[in-house]
Parts: structure tokens; C-alpha cells; sequence
């Protein structure tokens, strides 16, 4: 193994916790008085392994139940492995849960040289940088009082101050900005930039997709403690999708529906296919991501201007329409027809949807063909832009994906004034003499 660039090295690593049906069964077991095994083998990690190189940004995403703060347990040293290699070059501060490391009967003070001794600093290294946490924590003269006292916020808030001021080499943080308030998570955020800066390590875990897709280099997802795969932030929160729907392995064709039935539908099919392939010069992704239970099907879409001229150019300010026909391959309650824009770096933009806009909330049947377009005026800054198109619904409880493209095409937004952010709001500014 090479590890001249390498943080932290994970290979092969197995946690596994053994499940008993009564405690009975296990004194029984632990005695080593029962011929049988009395327990279950549960999987919480299986053969996972990961590199994270020195300077990056990687985030852990999944499910609730996908191992991931038991990974972060694991490198940082609070659990230990049933068997693999963890190595780690650097010195960590990990935030990983509410309180971890902490003194309850502790003041604030007493408990940052706490966590700073064992962290591996003097008490002399500490106090030069205690000004640094006084100040980024924020928290006034609650410092001084047992943190027993202290709110979710208040308590984040230290642990926090504590865990970025102390100057590690690898910072480990497991869903804890959740907790505090909007300015306290930016603040937090704009400590992570100085962090890329100096070329420091951070591995975070956060459901927080457009927090991944910003500040991080790399994502790795996990599930059911299997490592699904790992690549750029809009790749990984891509496939997360499907996995939050069941779908991440895409049905293959012998699992769509039989069209044999239905010419018109087979042969709109077929069009759409083609037209893609026209259609590659003039924006259409040659790889997009589709998948769903194909009951229903997108079988054409394409934009036009305010003068009904088909094109992936949008002047800012100008109105633009997004077309989608869609084909019914199987009767179907409601389905939601939805639209959604991200930027090249895969955070979501903006979107909307037929249930939202209370536009269409009717059952349809097989072999209909629906048209939908989605009219809006084009407030984004100028640049490329992704589009995803999907159909949906709901059958009883269960949310289905009949069908979805994502970043099935760009638009160019072209624009000769931007302002900040992804939006302009179209103010009106005056400057008067008073």
C-alpha cells in the first residue's frame, strides 16, 4: 500500500454484533454451557474499505442503518473492529455525537482543556488557542457553568469550537451541525473552506445532499453496511436516490413490461430512443441515469423559447417551457409529473411538480399518452444547468418511481448581468442624496 498522500486506509473491515433472543441465550453462550449457537451474526459493516487522501473532502452517505457513524466510530478509535485494517497518518478531532467526550458535571472551560488533553495537547497549547473556542462557540457566560445545563445548541456549539480550533490533521464530524441554528451552520461551513485551504483532511457524514455536493470531493455511499460504491458527490447522491425508491440496481429489459400489445406505444418508444441520438448534439446527456418500475414512460421532452422555438439557450428573464410526453404503460392512480434543475455540481436547484401545482391529480389509464409543459421565467444566473424529468406516484402508502431521468439534458442560461447567488431577484436599487 502506498501511503505517502494517504489520511486514513480502510481495508476489509467487518463489524459484527451478535443478536440474542433472550438473555438467557447469551450468559449461556458467553459461558461457552450451550453446545448450539444460541445467537445471530448482524452485520453493522461487511468487507468495507475506503482510501481518503490527504487535503480531501470526502462525505459518508446512506440510509439510517447504512453503518456509517459506525465507521466513523471505527477510524477515529471509539469502536473497534471484528476484524480488517483501519490505519490513519495525522491527528484527528472527531465530532461524532452529542456529548461524546464530554464531562456532564464539567464546566466549559473544564471540559475544552478535557477534550484538548486528550486530544494529545498541553495545557500550555490549549490556553493559546482557548480564546479561538471562546469566541467561535458563542456562548457567553453559560462557559462557565456545568454543561449538564446546556441546550442541544449550546452544547453543539462547544464541541464544535473545540473540535476545528485545535488545529488537527483529519477532521471527523458525524451529523452534528444538524443541531445548531442556521448562522451557527454557516459559520461552521465557512471553517470547512479554511480547512480545504490548508489542504486539512475532513470526512463528514450528513443528509444534508446539497451540503455533500458543495464541500466535498468525494462521496462514498453506504447501505445495510455494504459499501454501494463511491465517486463524485453527484454521482453517489444520484445513486442514493435510488436507493432511497429501491432502485438502484436499473431493471433490466426483460423486467419491463410487455409493449407486444401496444404498437403505438412500442413505436413511440422507439422514436424517443432515436431522437435522443439526433438530439446529443443539441444538449441531450448520452449517459443518463434512468431507472423505475417502467408502468409509465418518458418517451419525449425537449425545451423551447418564449417564441415556441425548440433550444437549450434561455435568455435571462425570458419565459421558457419545458415539454414531456409521457406514455402509460399500466393503469395508474395519479401520477406526479415533476421537473427538476441542478447546477453542474449536482445540487438542486429548483423544481416543481403537477402535485404541487395542483394541476393534475386524476388516474390514468394504460395506453394514454399525456403531454405535459412546465411555463416558467427563467430567473437563474447565467451557466449550464442540468435538467432531471420524472414521473411518480403514490399506491396506498408505498411512493413509486415509474420513471426517471436524471440530467437527461443542459440549458444554457446566458446573461449579461449576475448577481450573487444562483438567483437574481430582479431588485430595483436607488441611490438618492439626502
Amino acid at each position: 500500500m502506498e501511503n505517502r498522500n494517504l489520511a486514513i486506509h480502510v481495508e476489509g473491515v467487518n463489524k459484527v454484533y451478535k443478536l440474542y433472543n433472550r438473555n438467557r441465550d447469551r450468559v449461556l453462550e458467553s459461558l461457552g454451557l450451550s453446545r448450539k449457537k444460541r445467537s445471530t451474526d448482524h452485520y453493522a459493516l461487511k468487507d468495507v474499505s475506503m482510501d481518503i487522501y490527504q487535503g480531501e473532502t470526502v462525505g459518508i452517505i446512506g440510509t439510517n442503518g447504512s453503518g456509517k457513524s459506525t465507521i466513523l466510530k471505527i477510524i477515529t478509535g471509539v469502536l473497534t473492529q471484528t476484524s480488517g485494517t483501519v490505519e490513519v497518518n495525522g491527528r484527528i478531532s472527531a465530532l461524532l455525537e452529542l456529548g461524546a467526550g464530554f464531562n456532564m458535571e464539567y464546566n466549559g472551560i473544564e471540559n475544552i482543556y478535557l477534550n484538548g488533553t486528550m486530544i494529545g495537547f498541553s495545557e500550555k497549547e490549549i490556553e493559546e488557542k482557548l480564546q479561538d473556542i471562546l469566541d467561535f462557540a458563542d456562548i457567553g457566560e453559560y462557559i462557565y457553568q456545568p454543561v449538564k445545563t446546556y441546550s442541544s445548541g449550546m452544547f453543539v456549539r462547544l464541541a464544535f469550537a473545540v473540535a476545528i480550533n485545535i488545529d488537527p490533521e483529519i477532521l471527523i464530524v458525524d451529523e452534528a451541525l444538524s443541531v445548531g441554528d442556521v448562522f451557527f451552520q454557516a459559520k461552521c461551513y465557512r471553517k470547512f473552506e479554511e480547512f480545504k485551504k490548508k489542504g486539512k483532511t475532513i470526512l463528514f457524514v450528513s443528509h444534508d445532499l446539497s451540503a455533500i455536493s458543495k464541500y466535498c470531493d468525494r462521496a462514498i455511499l453506504l447501505n445495510q453496511g455494504v459499501k454501494l460504491g463511491e465517486g463524485s458527490p453527484k454521482e453517489m447522491i444520484d445513486a442514493y436516490k435510488q436507493v432511497l425508491v429501491g432502485q438502484y440496481e436499473v431493471p433490466k429489459p426483460s423486467d419491463a413490461p410487455n409493449l407486444s400489445q401496444d404498437e403505438d406505444i412500442r413505436e413511440a418508444l422507439e422514436k424517443r430512443k432515436e431522437q435522443q441520438k439526433k438530439n446529443r448534439q443539441a444538449g441531450v446527456n448520452p449517459e443518463t441515469l434512468e431507472y423505475g418500475t417502467h408502468q409509465a414512460e418518458i418517451i419525449d421532452y425537449y425545451v423551447t423559447d418564449r417564441n415556441g422555438v425548440q433550444t437549450t439557450a434561455i435568455l435571462k428573464g425570458d419565459v421558457f417551457t419545458m415539454h414531456m410526453k409521457v406514455a402509460v404503460l399500466e393503469d395508474l392512480p395519479a401520477p406526479i409529473f415533476a421537473l427538476s434543475i441542478k447546477n453542474i455540481k449536482g445540487v438542486e436547484i429548483t423544481g416543481t411538480n403537477t402535485m404541487f401545482e395542483k394541476t393534475f391529480l386524476d388516474s390514468v389509464k394504460k395506453g394514454e399518452v399525456k403531454e405535459i409543459t412546465f411555463t416558467q421565467k427563467m430567473q437563474l444566473q447565467g451557466g449550464d444547468y442540468l435538467i432531471s424529468l420524472g414521473v411518480t406516484g403514490y399506491e396506498g402508502d408505498e411512493f413509486k418511481v415509474y420513471h426517471r431521468l436524471y440530467d437527461v439534458m443542459n440549458i444554457t442560461v446566458v446573461s449579461d448581468k449576475d448577481t450573487v447567488g444562483y438567483f437574481d431577484m430582479e431588485s430595483k436599487v436607488e441611490v438618492k442624496n439626502v
